[in-house]
């Protein structure tokens, strides 16, 4: 007997390619696929043509890296199969470049890693579908810009004008067109044949192969070419494929582009170039002070809106009119304003009142819905700053609504509004983690180049759109994108030096199936450094345009930018730079230290590092860990409160640094805010002393307050003006009727009645101390108070309504959830468990079994067996030690295959080892549908 072992056969599918590898290789191609795992397959059959459907390739293609996508799509154009050196060839050209010949390995590990690509290196296959999406066609050109092959140009060719053209270039005749394009493909791959032959072309003639090599490979000529094109016509150099249209063949093209399948090929990732260095001090410091502007704006806004803010509109979302009072309540332009709007949305803080909400300041009856702070906001306003940071920055890393989109047009045309549908896009969270990560891995303290950045995001995930992206490439528009150049196709004979050049019929603005509209059907133009958010740099912002991609960034270049400036603005990053609690967020390891420190923060200094692959981004449990441990690292570097403010004569209080809570509130109510900054001043007016008495404070205690919190003494004007303005403060009673006012004074109610600003309220004396009014409460407060009086409100018992800032709230609800990116990607215990069950069905659909009674087939399922034929069958196993083939049906009615060696049959169960499951297991034998004796084993 022959100790050799057999060579293993080479797989004749992918099924069979996918059955030789082991548990980890599959476990990686779910983790990287996770579309192929819901629901999980029954075998790997299954999962083989599930990983060829067109949206899964779709998606798997989405997600390659530039290099990895230009492989795929010098496969789409190489023989099928193709071995490892022609696809070397297509990719480093006939000089081999080292650099393209190093990555390859690992580029095409990739594809086959997602299963993609099946074979051994002697017959490369690319799966069907990513051949159909990539290779060249009339309607849909190739990226890489090579048209048919030859034998393809010419299938409709009559057989006489092929002898012609292989006469023509110079070959002999043959006895059939097989032949004849078979020596004319061999002419165009000989380098040194065709060389000759293009030393005896024309100049003019080389001119437009030269213009056409690169792509698009199509063009338009009359029915009389000029001299220049019937030369290349005639020798096939150029093929006719539709009347008045030609094309370059591939051979031709390959030959005049030294073998390459791509102009330029980018086997390495751009590096992330640091535009500035500072000190990581002053980074961190920096970004700490931003994060306490970032709890401040939030708590502003929803202080603003405490007795309910804006009204919903009837689509959804913010009025553009409320958007712009926002933005001038915080001192912001509106995209900022929008930005945190949204941010406290995220963040749970913020949400309709569904036109109800707990308030119990005076409301009329039948309020509309309108947006207010959630009960979360006052739990959040209760804790350390540093958490109540690390609350934001994680809503706002998950987040799928993007609010860089408000005010742009969704597809419909429709304006997009803050707060409002249509803002999410799933690739959201993945963009601000990656740009995060990759500001990482610069060296501690340094910025990078925007431009860079964007440069790397394009590398990894080439852009669908059909325009060059910002940082602009000498490679055609066609060259690792997802949409076919366009543009009107050129006409070859219109004059000397005109290009063949140009697009098909039908082919402008081609597009691959499965490409989002929502997320790639707009453009945007760049809005400067910082993207949209012109308060961080001064850019201007950004605005959806109507046209598609091309006409300006793709969705992911815009949503970095505005991760870019949104971690400026949240302090996550301190002057463009990572802070070592925002490096913390995103679980990143500990900075490298600059090999120089710079000589100021005009100094330009290139990194060239070896970036680190991309890390997983972090599970919740994960990420709420590492947002601990930012709070911890910020927590130090945040301003502490102060207790006192510094009152002076001018009626103002200065703030020098953060108030605590209480005195803020108290403040807050008492005082209006005039300027904000370093130290916040406040100013002392008749109508924000009267807000605190209506809050329920008196005199005295106003007095009290100021003397305990000041540093210097209560000024004599401060004590007057609260003196006298709580001497007028209740002198007028103002309730329901509609509405009334009563008062102990006549000689006022008259003096109310004689003024000409009270006819819009309808006023009527009841008695010497009453008088009725036809507006309703709220109204008539506002009108006497606009005439000098400071009236309060009573209930209908009497008593003062005490009126607070912070009396409405929304009723309790959950932040949005955000929009996944298709299915998620599963952990290791569903991996590991579906691996296993793909594994148990498959056992159970390749086992051998004996032929069933009358020769016929299964089918690939167990035959039929009434009940008596499959207890015999059963016991007959339990006697011998044979394994069975049985089709069982579970109780939800789910039907299964399964493998498995009874050992005892009683009361209509039978226990067996299910090899499937790998355990033993007991069955219903009225829920197995068939049985058949597995084959024995071949000796």
């Amino acid at each position: 007997m022959s100790t050799e072992e057999k060579p293993a056969a080479a797989p004749r599918s992918l099924a069979e390619a996918l059955r030789g590898r082991d548990d980890a290789a599959l476990a990686a191609l779910l983790r990287s696929r996770p579309d192929l795992v819901t629901p999980v397959p029954t075998d790997l059959t299954q999962l083989a043509t599930r990983a060829g459907t067109r949206a899964s390739v779709v998606r798997a293609l989405e997600r390659l890296d530039r290099f990895t996508l230009q492989t795929a799509q010098a496969l789409a154009v190489a023989a099928d199969p193709a071995s490892y050196d022609e696809l070397l060839g297509l990719m480093a050209g006939d000089d081999r470049a080292p650099a393209v010949s190093a990555a390859l390995p690992h580029a095409l590990g990739v594809l086959r890693g997602q299963a993609l690509v099946w074979g051994g290196d002697d017959r490369l296959r690319l799966v069907r579908t990513a051949r159909e999406l990539l290779a060249p066609s009339p309607q849909h050109p190739s990226p890489t810009g090579l048209g048919p092959t030859v034998r393809e140009a010419t299938a409709g060719m009559s057989p006489g004008r092929i002898q012609e053209i292989v006469a023509t270039a110079g070959l002999p005749s043959t006895h059939d067109s097989v032949s004849a394009v078979t020596a004319l493909t061999a002419l165009f791959e000989d380098p040194a044949r065709m060389s000759a032959l293009l030393d005896e072309a024309p100049a003019e003639s080389v001119e437009v192969l030269e213009r056409l090599v690169w792509g698009p490979p199509y063009g338009q000529v009359t029915a009389d070419p000029a001299p220049r094109l019937r030369w290349l016509l005639d020798r096939g150099l150029l093929l006719p494929t539709a009347p008045g249209t030609v094309v370059l063949p591939r051979e031709v093209a390959l030959r005049l582009r030294a073998g390459r399948a791509h102009r330029a090929v980018e086997p390495s990732p751009p590096p992330v170039e640091a535009a500035a260095t500072h000190r990581p001090q002053v980074v961190d410091a920096t970004a700490a002070g931003q994060a306490y502007t970032a709890l401040s704006t939030v708590e502003e806004l929803l202080k603003d809106w405490h007795e309910g803010g804006p009204a919903v509109l009837r689509a959804g979302g913010l009025s553009v009119r409320d958007l712009k009072r926002t933005a001038a309540a915080l001192d912001v332009p509106e995209p900022v304003a929008a930005f945190w709007v949204e941010l406290a949305y995220a963040a749970g803080l913020l949400a309709s009142d569904g036109g109800g909400g707990t308030s119990h300041a005076l409301k009329a009856v039948g309020d509309d819905e309108r947006y207010a702070a959630t009960p979360a906001y006052d739990e959040w306003r209760e804790r350390p700053d540093a958490e109540r940071w690390a609350h934001l920055v994680t809503a706002w890393l998950a987040a799928t609504r993007t609010a860089g989109l408000v005010g742009g047009r969704d597809a419909k045309d429709r304006t997009l509004s803050a707060l409002g549908p249509g803002l999410d896009r799933s690739v959201a969270p993945e963009v601000r983690h990656r740009v995060l990560t990759l500001l990482s891995g610069l060296p501690e303290g340094a910025a990078p180049a925007p431009e860079s950045v964007l440069a790397r995001l394009r590398w990894e995930r080439p852009p669908r759109g059909g325009g060059r992206g910002a940082a602009g490439t000498a490679s055609s528009a066609a060259e690792g994108t997802w949409q076919t150049p366009g543009g009107p196709t050129a006409r070859a004979g219109r004059g000397a030096g005109d290009p063949a050049a140009g697009s098909p019929p039908g082919t402008e603005g081609t597009r691959w199936a499965g490409v989002s509209a929502a997320e790639g059907a707009r453009g945007a133009g760049a809005g400067g450094v910082r993207g949209v958010y012109g308060s961080v740099a001064g850019g201007a912002r950004g605005a959806e345009g109507a046209s598609g991609v091309g006409d300006g960034e793709d969705l992911r270049a815009r949503v970095a930018r505005w991760t870019l400036s949104e971690a400026e603005m949240l302090g996550v990053t301190g002057r463009g730079a990572l802070s070592a609690h925002g490096r913390a967020l995103i679980g990143a390891p500990a900075a490298r230290r600059a090999e120089a420190e710079p000589e100021g923060p005009g100094d330009k200094l290139p990194v060239h590092h070896r970036p680190a692959p991309a890390p997983v981004p972090l599970s919740p449990a994960e990420q709420a860990t590492a947002a601990a441990a930012a709070a911890r690292l910020l927590a130090p570097l945040l301003p502490e409160p102060l207790d006192h403010v510094l009152l002076q004569a001018d009626l103002t209080a200065v703030a020098p640094g953060p108030l605590e809570r209480p005195l803020a509130d108290m403040l807050g109510v008492l005082a209006d805010v005039e300027s904000k900054g370093g130290a916040t001043v406040y100013r002392f007016t008749p109508g924000s002393v009267r807000r605190a008495l209506d809050a329920g404070r008196t005199a005295s205690d106003l007095h009290a307050f100021l003397a305990a919190h000041s540093r210097t003494p209560v000024p004599q004007p401060l004590a007057y003006l609260i003196d006298d303005v709580a001497r007028r403060h209740g002198h007028l009673r103002v309730g329901a009727a509609s509405a009334y006012v009563r008062c102990d004074d006549d000689a006022v109610l008259s003096e109310i009645l004689a003024d000409k600003r009270a006819a819009g309220l309808g006023l009527r004396r009841l008695a010497p101390t009453v008088l009725a009014a036809r507006a309703d409460p709220a109204g008539l407060l506002e009108g006497l108070r606009a005439m000098g009086f400071a009236p309060a409100a009573e209930s209908a018992e009497g008593d003062v309504v005490i009126a607070r800032a912070d009396a409405h709230r929304t009723p309790p609800c959950t932040p949005p959830a955000p929009v996944p990116d298709g299915p998620p990607v599963p952990d290791d215990t569903l991996l590991t468990a579906a691996v296993r069950a793909v594994r148990a069905g498959d056992l159970a659909s390749t086992a051998p079994r004996r032929p069933a009674a009358g020769g016929e087939p299964d089918h690939g399922e167990p035959p039929r067996t009434t009940a008596a034929e499959t207890l015999a069958t059963v016991q007959a196993a339990v006697l011998t030690g044979e394994a069975l083939w049985i089709g069982y049906v579970n109780a939800e009615g789910g039907a299964s295959q399964r493998v498995i060696a009874p050992v005892r049959v009683e009361g209509g169960f039978v226990t067996a080892y299910d090899h499937t499951a790998d355990e033993v297991r007991t069955y219903p034998l009225h829920r197995i549908t068939g049985v058949a004796e597995l084959a024995d084993d071949e000796g």
